[in-house]
């Protein structure tokens, strides 16, 4: 019966600020991480397009000299 008071006691209890605050850490590092994901595939688009672009470029500047 301890065990479940216990259990209990542990899963209803008041959150203390500290809690709420290490609560709210905790996300926004998640939304953080979350962001910087974004950020790394978006320098990937722009460097891929960038590369594409010069490819194109060269391909017709190319094609116009034949």
């Amino acid at each position: 019966m301890n065990a479940i008071r216990y259990i209990y006691n542990i899963l209803f209890r008041k959150l203390t600020a500290i809690d709420c605050v290490l609560s709210e850490l905790e996300e926004a590092e998640h939304s953080l991480l979350k962001a910087e994901t974004g950020v790394e595939y978006a320098q990937a688009l722009v460097t891929y397009n960038k590369n594409r672009v010069k490819r194109l470029s060269a391909y017709i500047k190319e094609q116009e000299t034949s």
